[in-house]
């Protein structure tokens, strides 16, 4: 299998992960504003992540001969290790109910809240517990200073989440009824000649209100899938907190399926490489999403509509 044993080459990994981190969740953001159900939205994402991780195990997994310390993904799928697989799985269930309960966070916090808070948490709570699991092999006096920002980054978040909510309150109080009911008066808008269609239904839209407007609020809860007016503004906040929680288990999990800090694999038996513990945190994850959502899709929640999970 391949393996990166040089700094240069993890930092690299690290930089490559970070864009995709941080180029995702306003992809499916831009999808949910446009009208596309999260269920499925999420669907496709799972799908596709399996088949990512499929992918990368046939080739990244099996690249080099194998080795009783390192085997190779086939090599592994034989083995006795089914307590690794496990911890792997769970972390993967923990990834999917945090990436689920994202998808509606970012509707009633915003994205950058959101991101903010459910990142902050993971860092805390993960790199607290990942602290612990790897033997306390980092130093402290460095280290949680840096979590404490993170703590911090956790109030702050709530705190503009709890500004933006009382400030968009204020600018839809000053509409008319029927202005909030869908109405948008022409005085604020700004005429759009390359007009985009909705992209679960078609519809588009004359005109395109002002951004920060009470307009631009009324044209987007019209148009976006999951409907926030009405709702309780501590509603996000719990969903995103949730969803932090979920992300923070998801790496100590995968830690423990790859390094067996609880001694919980039989003797001369290997740890899980990191291809094959991705490979079953994967599939876990897709299994809970296609549950999850197709309930979902059939028992709405939050006032979406009842879909048939033959159109996704």
């Amino acid at each position: 299998m391949y393996v990166v044993e040089s700094k240069g080459g993890a930092i690299a990994c690290m930089l490559l992960a970070l864009s995709f981190l941080g180029t995702w969740p306003a992809v499916l953001t831009l999808l949910e504003r446009r009208g596309r159900l999260p269920q499925h939205t999420y669907l496709d994402y799972s799908i596709t992540n399996l088949l990512v991780a499929v992918l990368i195990a046939f080739t990244f997994g099996q690249i080099g001969s194998s080795t009783p310390e390192s085997p190779n993904f086939l090599t592994q799928l034989s083995q006795d290790n089914w307590p690794c697989v496990l911890f792997a799985m769970a972390g993967g269930i923990a990834l999917s109910l945090g990436n689920l309960a994202t998808q509606y966070a970012w509707a009633f916090v915003g994205l950058s809240v959101t991101e903010v808070i459910t990142s902050s948490i993971t860092v805390v709570i993960g790199t607290t517990l990942n602290y612990f699991l790897d033997d306390r092999i980092n130093r402290a006096d460095i280290l949680f200073p840096g979590v404490g920002c993170f703590l911090v980054a956790v109030c702050l978040g709530s705190a503009v989440h709890s500004s933006n909510a009382a400030d968009n309150k204020l600018k839809l109080d000053s509409l008319p009824r029927e202005q909030k009911d869908g109405e948008s008066r022409a005085s604020s808008v700004i005429p759009n000649k390359d007009l985009s269609k909705d992209m679960e239904n078609g519809n588009g839209s004359a005109e395109k209100a002002k951004a920060g407007t009470a307009d631009f609020l009324v044209q987007l809860e019209n148009r976006r899938a999951i409907k926030v007016f009405g709702k309780g503004k501590f509603i996000g906040l719990a969903i995103t907190f949730f969803a932090g929680f979920c992300f923070s288990l998801f790496t100590p999990a995968f830690n423990l399926a790859s390094n067996d800090q609880w001694h919980t694999m039989k003797k001369g038996v290997p740890h899980l490489v990191v291809y094959t513990a991705f490979f079953y945190f994967s599939a876990s994850c897709f299994v809970i999403a296609i549950i999850l959502n197709i309930t979902f899709l059939y028992r709405p929640v939050l006032g979406l509509p009842k879909h048939h999970s033959r159109i996704i």
